[in-house]
């Protein structure tokens, strides 16, 4: 039988979320519900009610969650009713040809649920990255589901579907950050944040912040950022070459998706630098590098797709640390929330005014 829940839906562009009836279906072949106990709430569910991801709408919203498997399909041997998981939306497939190269984390065609949720009066609804988790229930591919130590609270856990593995993954995994390197990110909201903590934790030792808020600065020094640089103030690439004997730094990791910033973290690289590019940019957006600069400086220009994760990798190992004491998952949680304040976290979020706000149900 169907299950009817709550959950957050956007109906149309720009148009303030609501609270409806969500009708989940039972799982098919391949399938799980999930019990969502915690879910973040990321910029990329303001994207998709802004129309600025597609217009399928109406949408799910909500995909960083965390919580417990309530039923599987047939065929599912990944997870079990009561495994306690953190959602994905890289379910891999094994079969496509980055698949087939090794190179899961590329993969191009990662599973999602076969069946729809609906609204009430059967209107179709679009899940936010596959997932749609600002809901009571939720129906995912099983792919979807990752199992971690159920030790680990869900309103940390949870954050590991989204902001914070794309930025531990855009230094750890697209940087390649090393021991004794330098590096630069420029946006410290909650991508940039866990990329500075990313940076922290594969040994950087000179790890500069960037940004236009000195608030933002200050939650950067918290995660491990050496030095900060306010860019509204300050010569952004000037400030990273100061700080770095004048050279630049080994990674520079764009974590905010806008043409100036990520000309400057391209500027702010020293020769054989890596730049990364984490930040989501909207569709029109276009760069003009020096192309004597790509060829002169050497290195490397990479995207960071999810932080290039793999979550069945991933997700456990972070959690461990976090167990440990050694990853502060914890800290990225500003405030946590009901399901009814979706709509003023997405204010507070664009007011840069918390990292996360976690909706607990």
């Amino acid at each position: 039988m169907a299950y009817e829940v709550r959950g957050v839906v956007a109906r149309s562009k720009g148009a303030p979320v609501s609270v409806e009836t969500v009708v989940v279906p039972d799982p098919g072949p391949g399938e799980a519900v999930v019990d969502i106990a915690a879910c973040g709430v990321c910029h990329t569910d303001l994207h998709y009610r802004e129309g600025g991801i597609n217009d399928e709408f109406p949408f799910l919203l909500g995909h960083e969650a965390a919580g417990t498997v309530a039923a599987v399909g047939a065929g599912v041997t990944n997870v079990a009713v009561g495994d306690y998981v953190v959602l994905n939306w890289r379910a891999v497939c094994g079969q496509c040809r980055a698949c087939l190269k090794g190179e899961l984390q590329y993969c191009f065609d990662t599973h999602n649920a076969a069946q729809k949720m609906t609204l009430a009066d059967g209107t179709e609804l679009s899940p936010a990255l596959g997932i749609g988790a600002f809901v009571e229930k939720t129906l995912v591919h099983s792919g979807q589901c990752t199992k971690v130590d159920p030790t680990a609270p869900a309103t940390a856990a949870g954050l590991l579907g989204c902001g914070v593995m794309a930025g531990v993954g855009a230094a750890i995994n697209t940087g390649a950050v090393r021991r004794g390197e330098s590096v630069a990110v420029f946006g410290c909201g909650g991508v940039g944040d866990a990329a500075i903590a990313g940076a922290k934790l594969a040994g950087a030792t000179t790890i500069v912040a960037v940004d236009i808020d000195d608030r933002k600065l200050e939650w950067a020094r918290q995660f491990g950022a050496t030095h900060t640089v306010n860019s509204k103030q300050t010569d952004a690439v000037e400030a990273v070459k100061a700080a770095t004997g004048g050279f630049g730094v080994d990674v520079a990791i764009d974590a905010v998706g806008h043409p100036a910033v990520f000309e400057q973290a391209f500027s702010a690289r020293d020769l054989a630098g890596r730049v990364v590019l984490v930040g989501v940019p909207t569709p029109d957006m276009q760069i003009t590098l020096p192309l004597i600069e790509v060829f002169g400086r050497g290195g490397a220009i990479k995207s960071s797709w999810y932080g290039d994760c793999l979550p069945s990798r991933d997700f456990p190992m972070l959690i461990d640390l976090y167990r440990q004491g050694r990853f502060p998952l914890e800290d990225f949680v500003s405030e946590t929330i009901g399901i009814d304040d979706v709509e003023s976290a997405f204010d507070k979020m664009h007011r840069g005014e918390v990292l996360r706000s976690v909706v607990v149900f």
